[in-house]
Order: structure tokens, then C-alpha cells, then sequence
């Protein structure tokens, strides 16, 4: 199986766990600014909530590369505990792209809440999550 780790990050949380996912798979997480090279079974695609939705650059970069996504797989953290999970099933059901059943959450750190999120069970946690996927492959 293919896998890509794409993320969005303002504050480094969400590169942070994309990150991990990215050692877990055996890849490099990369930006949404990048477009996909080849076609992907899987898109980690590590967002998060900023104002309740995610950053406009994130359904760009569905848009732009959804021919080459096979699946996605939401991993995220934000400081409201809430996942963009939705938001995404939402764009990338209008794509045809389907959107796995499970999807990763924690909190991040943001002003004075969560301070050092995600941290390191944060990540073991993460990874655990990623292995499990690959598992069911």
C-alpha cells in the first residue's frame, strides 16, 4: 500500500504529529503547499480547527491532488478537543474521495490551554493509531 503524510500547520502542533505518522509509514510529511507525485492508497491529512474549519489551504490541496487519493485518513489536534473530521468527510465526499472510519484527535497547545500538547503520549498515542491502519491493510 501507498501512503502520504500532507499537513497544515500554523503553530507546528499539527506538523508535529504528522510528523510521527510520517516515521511510523516510512515518509516524509509534506505541506499542502506540495502537490502529490503519484497516486497515494492513503493521505494522512493532518489538519486542524482554526475558527471551527480548517485552513482554506487544506481543500486546495484535496481539490488539486483528489485524482491521486485513494483514501484519507484525518489526524489532527486542536485546542477545542474537536476534530476536522467532519468538515473534511464533507469535501472529500463531494470529490468521491472516501475518508477512512477512524480518525485521530488530541489537543494542542493554543494561548493558555494544553501547554506542551501534543506531547509525547500524545505522539505514542499517534503511532499507535497509524500502526493499527497498517495493520488492517
Amino acid at each position: 500500500m501507498n501512503y502520504a503524510v500532507v499537513y497544515y500547520s500554523r503553530s507546528g502542533n499539527t506538523k508535529k504529529l504528522a510528523d510521527a505518522a510520517a516515521e511510523v509509514l516510512g515518509v516524509s510529511a509534506q505541506d499542502v503547499t506540495t502537490d502529490l507525485t503519484e497516486k497515494a492508497d492513503r493521505v494522512f491529512l493532518a489538519s486542524s480547527l482554526y475558527a471551527g474549519g480548517y485552513d482554506p489551504s487544506v481543500a486546495e490541496f484535496v481539490k488539486r491532488n483528489a485524482d491521486k487519493i485513494g483514501e484519507i485518513v484525518c489526524i489532527g489536534s486542536s485546542a477545542s478537543g474537536k476534530s476536522t473530521a467532519k468538515k473534511v468527510k464533507v469535501l472529500a465526499d463531494g470529490l468521491n474521495i472516501p475518508v477512512y472510519k477512524r480518525s485521530f484527535n488530541c489537543p494542542g497547545h493554543f494561548l493558555f490551554m494544553h501547554k506542551n500538547r501534543p506531547d509525547g503520549d500524545d505522539l505514542a498515542q499517534l503511532k499507535d493509531f497509524v500502526k493499527s491502519i497498517i495493520e488492517e491493510a
